[in-house]
């Protein structure tokens, strides 16, 4: 490998197509951009059908997602061996196009180790995005913590952290698992968070419209799924209406999710159909709109050993919006949030109705907030302050020397 040839890698991703994907796509146009050659797989969603296409210059392969599964081990054990064969056939096609030099394979699952495998005799350094605990994701569903399905699932993900050339964490929390749990060395390690770039901070698109006629919003975001705690978060609301005047206020709902339709017939089962409003998967220009309309964010995710090491990605994006936050008492939602958040007792659905009407009742308190929570997002969560360490880890595993960061940084956009 000559030291002047171009380093290319290839991005694997099963959960989410790209570029919707934030994080993923964050990360393949900042590394673009930094003078690597990038191309993505992953599957076909919603409006993203091709099966080929160049967007800012990288090569996005897609395959078509002809079974999902909801539930059930047989389920995902079909999906997931589908999906690994179709992102080998198109990892074969995209190393004829274009020969890489790093497979950067995203989870969940746990199993892309052994496609990246298969591509070391060829010099391929194998990288791992480290996004989900999946041993605890598991649990967090109401599975057992032991049986061989669990121990399954920490043998997999053991074998990913100890065959990677390179992990990535994107949380300290993270970085102590694959410390503990995977045994590797420090110097293979690196902590890249997930986060907007800064721009987002002078975002300011205000609507009051989209309140409906309310004095008060207040916003969910992001995908809907069993763990995601949207139904404490509707307990919330019902005791909400029954102690507060909630005429003047609306719950917004924005963003999509497997356990989206079975939420909608909860809250209106639970007659809250006249203070809540799911928008369903909405542009970026219209989520900026909702985020500087919103009075208070909520994440209502559970206390469960996954939740608690976990980043959540709606946390950050409130904070880029300078939203004050009500949520429950998490370890990694402090490590986020720090004092821009009111913190309640883990799954505590009353105490979270609670916070949320006396924080909307106390606006200077609310202003305050708002103010600490986009200058912590600016200094410790934005983008920009995770691209650096990325694109140094790219540059030392393949001993190559990308442009500078300052073009990088130029070229970038919201």
């Amino acid at each position: 490998m000559g030291s002047d040839e171009r380093r290319n890698i290839l991005i694997i991703v099963q959960n989410l197509p790209v570029p919707f994907d934030r994080r993923v796509w964050q990360e393949a146009t900042s590394l673009q951009r930094a003078g690597f050659g990038v191309a993505i797989i992953c599957p076909k969603k919603k409006m993203y059908t091709k099966s080929y296409e160049q967007i800012e210059g990288v090569d996005i392969y897609r395959y078509p997602l002809i079974y999902e599964a909801d539930e059930g081990v047989v389920g995902y054990f079909i999906e997931f061996v589908y999906c690994w064969l179709a992102s080998f056939v198109l990892s074969l096609r995209a190393y004829v196009r274009r020969p890489f030099h790093a497979i950067h394979a995203c989870n969940p699952p746990d199993t892309y180790f052994a496609l990246a495998l298969l591509f070391r005799v060829l010099g391929v350094k194998f990288v791992f995005d480290h996004h989900d605990l999946c041993p605890e994701m598991y649990v967090a569903k109401g599975r057992p913590r032991e049986g061989a399905l669990y121990r399954g699932l920490i043998w997999l993900e053991r074998r990913t952290l100890r065959s990677a050339d390179m992990v990535i964490a994107v949380n300290r929390s993270h970085y102590k698992i694959a410390l503990d749990r995977g045994n590797i060395l420090e110097e293979r390690l690196a902590i890249v968070r997930s986060g907007p770039r800064k721009e987002w901070a002078e975002i300011h698109d205000t609507r009051p419209e989209l309140k409906q006629g309310r004095k008060y919003m207040v916003m969910y975001l992001g995908e809907m799924c069993q763990q995601d705690g949207v139904d404490y978060l509707l307990r919330a609301i019902a005791h909400y209406k029954l102690t507060a005047d909630s005429t003047d206020t609306l719950f917004a709902f924005i963003g999509g999710g497997p356990d989206q339709q079975r939420m909608r017939s909860m809250a209106s089962e639970m007659g809250l159909a006249d203070v809540v409003h799911f928008t369903g998967r909405i542009s970026d220009q219209e989520l900026w709109s909702y985020l500087s309309t919103a009075d208070v964010c909520v994440d209502p995710d559970p206390l469960t050993e996954w939740s608690n090491l976990s980043t959540m990605n709606k946390m950050i994006e409130y904070l880029s919006f300078g939203r004050p936050v009500v949520a429950f008492d998490l370890c990694e939602h402090r490590n986020t949030a720090g004092d821009c958040a009111v913190y309640v007792k883990p799954n505590d659905e009353i105490a979270m109705s609670v916070a949320i009407r006396d924080l909307l009742s106390h606006e200077q308190r609310r202003e305050s907030m708002s103010i600490q929570g986009r200058q912590r997002f600016c200094d410790l969560l934005a983008w920009e302050n995770s691209e650096s360490e990325l694109i140094a880890r790219y540059r030392a595993l393949l001993e190559w020397q990308p442009v500078q960061m300052s073009e990088v940084t130029k070229s970038a956009r919201v």
